[in-house]
């Protein structure tokens, strides 16, 4: 697989250097200083994709064109941000980059409630806690309906940790749910959060489908015209969130979007530790039965805690088959060898590392220190190099 690397921009305290040293040879990465729903414009995909090109890497993956608000809702000006996104999608097509990992979560990204969770290594981790994030909704949020979005026994044991947490623990769960996420075109306040909240009160799960499948019925065409294969990331975590519908979960998701648009530009980037968070998902089968849709991957792994909080494990650990996920995925590049594909490699990057080493301390975006995940790729690229030795029949 082509081994990749997120990489946020010259702010980004991991440098191309690094990235290089690391043993990636391809950069995800996206004008985050453009992604507010405008049309990117050529000569600044142009002048990006040199920057990395003279760092002797290539930009393989945007990751991502943001799908604005109104576009998910389809209100307010929503027609106009779906012509700029079909406009830079054109613009990164003519640049030469043909993968785009996009999203569809209303209102959140990935969210965590701990970005520093205690490792037993020493380093630490991105954690989900479900109680905690009870705590929040119920009781600093005070989000009207939360009560009936989580189970009583939940709700029973977030008071009781809300009433031990002290005014900088409150401080932190918030900045980490509502303030901070890498790479996010604005953040939110318990204001703005609630006003968002609003827009969304009357859209329900289907609903929300259906606006996903009316975006990808106008942008998929343009993709498919000018050879750009849209890779949907999935929900993270795969439940939802403050009442929010979530409809890219499990495989039903998955095989639902597939199947509303049929195109070889209509896929699914398999993120391994957003899928397996839930415990319903087989990430071996999914990785099988969608392989040609297929089109980018997130390899990381997470462990779940059994009451619906997961923390991230390292690589080869957690409970996600990490080998048997990897070995469907090559198995696949050699399909598309096969058929004489020239676009048969299938873009992975490690993702959300640990923070280890010398990391532990620095100002680094939680879940993209650069130690954490140079050991996490140097440990998938050993899995690749030893199934590169495997007969086409020993791959399953």
């Amino acid at each position: 697989m082509k081994q990749t690397w997120r990489w946020f921009g010259s702010d980004d305290t991991v440098t191309l250097d690094h990235v290089k040293q690391a043993g990636a040879t391809g950069i995800v990465t996206a004008l985050h200083h453009l992604n507010d729903g405008r049309a990117w414009p050529l000569e600044e995909v142009l002048k990006r994709k040199a920057l990395i090109a003279a760092n002797g890497l290539t930009w393989s993956v945007v990751e991502s064109i943001i799908v604005h608000e109104n576009v998910k809702t389809r209100t307010g000006n929503f027609r106009e941000l779906i012509d700029n996104y079909k406009a830079s999608i054109r613009a990164v097509a003519e640049a030469g980059i043909t993968t785009v990992c996009y999203n569809f979560m209303a209102i959140t990204d990935w969210t965590r409630t701990d970005l520093d969770y205690p490792m037993p290594h020493g380093g630490t981790a991105l954690r989900f806690d479900v109680v905690e994030f009870c705590a929040y909704d119920m009781f600093m949020l005070q989000r009207p309906g939360a009560e009936h979005d989580h189970p009583a026994e939940r709700i029973a044991r977030a008071e009781e940790r809300f009433k031990t947490m002290s005014d900088s623990d409150k401080a932190r769960l918030e900045r980490n749910l509502i303030e901070w996420v890498p790479a996010r075109e604005f953040v939110y306040d318990r204001q703005s959060l609630n006003r968002m909240l609003d827009v969304y009160k009357e859209l329900s799960e289907e609903g929300l489908r259906e606006n996903l499948f009316a975006f990808l019925n106008e942008v998929v065409p343009v993709a498919e015209e000018v050879g750009v294969k849209m890779a949907i990331h999935p929900d993270d975590p795969p439940f939802s969130l403050f009442g929010l519908p979530r409809i890219v979960r499990n495989r039903s998701d998955a095989h639902a979007l597939i199947n509303a648009v049929r195109s070889p530009s209509n896929g699914i980037t398999l993120c391994t530790g957003s899928y397996g968070a839930n415990p319903d998902n087989d990430l071996v089968a999914m990785a099988k039965e969608f392989a040609p849709d297929i089109h980018f991957a997130h390899l990381r792994n997470v462990t779940r805690e059994g009451d619906g909080s997961f923390h991230e494990a390292e690589h080869l650990e957690g409970d996600t088959d990490m080998v048997r996920v990897t070995m469907a995925l090559m198995a696949e590049e050699r399909r598309r060898q096969n058929a004489g594909r020239v676009d048969w490699e299938i873009p992975m990057r490690p993702d959300h590392g640990h923070a280890i080493v010398d990391d532990i301390g620095k100002k680094v975006n939680p879940g993209y220190s650069c130690i954490g995940r140079l050991k996490g790729l140097a440990e998938l690229r050993g899995i690749m190099r030893t199934i590169d030795t495997l007969a086409p029949h020993d791959l399953g």
